[in-house]
């Protein structure tokens, strides 16, 4: 038999629920739930307003304290209000209407976000380099940061493959790997900062860093040893320059030095110059003055600086017992030779005053013949 068909007690209208085979009342149901509220009529059915009055107040301000939120130290709340923004709070204290009108997305603004990345890039000169980098990202524009980009992570990475490839593709392997390291970290951070504010993706670049370049594994060797040959070349380009910054400027001393003299040897025979010519002025006006007298003073003056000049030999010729030696160095018009001969002092001729020598007197000839030098000057 058919469940639905009648008999037996099979059919579900004739007794639902067991109670009797009557259906529930729905207004006995109804009438229940206000009993339950406050009652029956008059009074009762004001107390049963009240209280769902009350609830609906009691949910209302649970609603309404529950747009509260607290943004942290470092962090930004982006406010959206049914799906589209509307503003940016900072840290502290805040309200929005609740959900589902409002809603807060918070951003922190001050965590450093890293990124790695290993990568084979073709330098200009058409070698192979393996690259090590890694950077580090802060969130300049939170609004931008949330909207602007669908997956920030993956447009980190790609950004930096480009910038990668674009400053290290435009320069020679050399440079690479040896001196212009600092020079490419600069130009990959820069030209990051360019691509991630041209695709407002609201991230800052606070480093990068570029951990490792070197060539491929194969040729390591032969690198290795350019780049010691380069290093031993700057080693000894130091050590030259070390040596000529101690020989320079001893030469320059020197040549200093012989300067100051040949200025020093300048101005002493200048003023020697000067002196005999000043010298040779006043003995001319004394010569015009006495004649005579000059001339003779000039006569001894000369022997005494023939005399000064070596070892000499006097001999009186009147008498040839008595000798004069006049050893070098020996000063004076007169000296003593008792105690070398036994004989006594012979003095040293000289021209009287009355003795004229534009004449060819005797005594002039016998006076200069007593004075003739013998022996080696």
């Amino acid at each position: 038999m058919a469940w639905n068909e009648p008999g037996g007690g099979k059919d579900p209208w004739s007794n639902p629920r067991g109670r009797g085979g009557k259906p529930p009342n729905i207004d006995d149901a109804l009438g229940r739930l206000k009993d339950r509220f406050g009652g029956g009529g008059g009074m009762g059915n004001a107390g049963g307003s009240k209280g769902i009055l009350a609830i609906i107040g009691i949910v209302l301000i649970g609603w309404l304290i529950s747009g509260i939120y607290i943004v942290d130290e470092g962090q930004r709340g982006v406010v959206l209000t049914f799906g589209k923004y509307t503003s940016t709070a900072g840290p502290g204290p805040h309200w929005h209407p609740p959900y589902p009108i409002s809603d807060v997305i918070t951003v922190n603004v001050d965590e450093y976000r890293d990124r790695e990345l290993s990568m084979t890039v073709l330098t200009n000169d058409e070698n192979i380099v393996d690259v090590d980098l890694s950077s580090q990202f802060t969130v300049r524009d939170p609004v931008e940061f949330l909207f602007n980009v669908r997956d920030p992570n993956g447009t980190l990475q790609d950004v930096m493959q480009s910038a990668i490839r674009e400053v290290i593709g435009s320069s020679r392997m050399d440079y690479v790997l040896t001196d212009g390291r600092v020079e490419i970290v600069d130009a990959v951070r820069t030209r990051m900062q360019e691509l991630l504010e041209s695709y407002q993706t609201g991230l800052n670049v606070r480093s990068v860093n570029l951990q490792d370049v070197q060539p491929p594994e194969p040729v390591q060797p032969a690198f290795e040893d350019a780049i010691r040959a380069r290093e031993d070349e700057q080693r000894y380009i130091n050590e030259a320059l070390a040596y000529a910054n101690q020989v320079v400027p001893r030469a320059r001393g020197d040549a200093a030095q012989i300067l100051e003299q040949a200025k020093g040897y300048q101005s002493r025979v200048i003023n020697q110059a000067q002196g005999e010519a000043a010298r040779f002025d006043a003995l001319l006006a004394s010569y015009r003055i006495a004649p005579s007298i000059i001339r003779e003073r000039i006569y001894i003056d000369t022997l005494g600086e023939i005399y000064a000049k070596g070892n000499k030999i006097v001999v009186d010729p009147d008498n040839a017992n008595n000798i004069l030696n006049l050893p070098s160095g020996t000063k004076g018009n007169v000296m003593q030779d008792s105690d070398l001969r036994g004989g006594a002092p012979l003095a040293v001729p000289s021209l009287s005053t009355s003795t004229s020598f534009e004449g060819n007197s005797g005594s002039s000839n016998n006076n200069r013949s007593g004075l003739r030098t013998r022996g080696s000057e």
